[in-house]
């Protein structure tokens, strides 16, 4: 049953943790993953609220099966001004969901006030967990979304594009954080000149960034160096078929910290799986439709490692 109401507006949560589910590339399970790590949360006993921050393509609903009465669209463009009028109820109990645009194309690219507005809000809401399902692509929206969360999390295939855009993905929204930090006019503009791939300073990586700005600026390369020790992103990797694929997350943790300098941590994995495809088709998430098939499995000890701020450790896939 759906139906659009204010869920638990009149309850205290004495703690809240707001996840971001990206991945740069479309395809590679970020609204599978964040449907199925609500559910996961709910049987634990918290209070989950799903958000699709796809602003350009909103499917989120429909992996929960739900049709609802109103979405951000309506929000962002005033028609409801209480962003708690657009929550609507899933079957799952303490599972609400916030639906991305359907109808209204110029919302893929907000104003920034609107934007700032939109993530102000959203943050303001009374729940346990937050989980932003965020589209593909590193636009401003994107990065600003997943900066946003306390937990940022990346989806990723065993495909090279899929991998290269995970790269690409942390490398952009470590740039957006540098620049949001920095004051000097000097510096964000030299930041910006990093962003691009291309540039004629052979500012390549993170590293060389830091090392151009503190030739320039002391101070400013000082909180760009502290700003690298807290932003620790983490990896899921979807969709592996073999042993191969599950180390993966290892090396890419271990490309992040050699050649951005940036700590990644591995949270774990889900295996590649019929069952998935069969509740997608079904409109139905994985754990309510197959909640003992091999992929439930791995998204239930992936939530585990997010929860408890968690690895997965490399010998628990030499063992198996």
């Amino acid at each position: 049953m759906t139906e659009n109401i204010g869920l638990f507006s009149g309850l205290q949560t004495p703690k809240k943790e707001i996840w971001a589910v990206g991945g740069g590339k479309g395809g590679t399970g970020k609204s599978f993953l964040s449907a199925n790590l609500g559910i996961a949360l709910t049987r634990m006993g918290k209070r989950v609220l799903l958000v699709d921050a796809d602003l350009g393509c909103a499917n989120l609903h429909t992996c929960l099966g739900v049709t609802p009465a109103a979405t951000l669209s309506d929000f962002i463009q005033g028609k409801i001004r209480n962003i708690e009028s657009v929550l609507t109820q899933t079957e799952t109990p303490n599972l609400a969901l916030i639906s991305g645009a359907q109808d209204y194309l110029e919302i893929a690219n907000p104003k920034h006030s609107q934007k700032m507005r939109l993530i102000r809000q959203i943050h303001e809401l009374s729940f346990d967990y937050i989980i932003l399902d965020l589209g593909a692509g590193t636009s401003f929206t994107n990065l600003d979304f997943f900066l946003s969360a306390d937990t940022g999390i990346l989806s990723v295939i065993p495909e090279p594009t899929s991998i290269e855009n995970v790269y690409r993905f942390i490398k952009s929204a470590f740039y957006r954080r540098f620049k949001k930090i920095a004051r000097d006019p000097d510096v964000k503009e030299m930041i910006t000149l990093a962003m691009d791939e291309k540039n004629q300073r052979g500012i390549r990586t993170p590293h060389d960034l830091i090392d151009q700005v503190a030739s320039m600026n002391e101070k400013a390369g000082q909180k760009l160096k502290e700003a690298v020790y807290t932003f620790a992103p983490k990896i899921v990797v979807n969709q592996v078929r073999s042993k191969d694929d599950m180390t993966l997350g290892f090396s890419m943790r271990s490309s992040c910290g050699k050649y951005f300098g940036i700590k990644v941590d591995y949270a774990g994995y889900i295996e590649y799986d019929d069952h998935v495809w069969q509740a997608t088709k079904k409109k139905r998430p994985l754990l309510l439709e197959f909640p003992y098939s091999s992929a439930a499995r791995c998204l239930e000890r992936t939530v585990s490692n997010l929860i408890k701020n968690e690895e997965l450790k490399l010998n628990s896939i030499v063992n198996q």
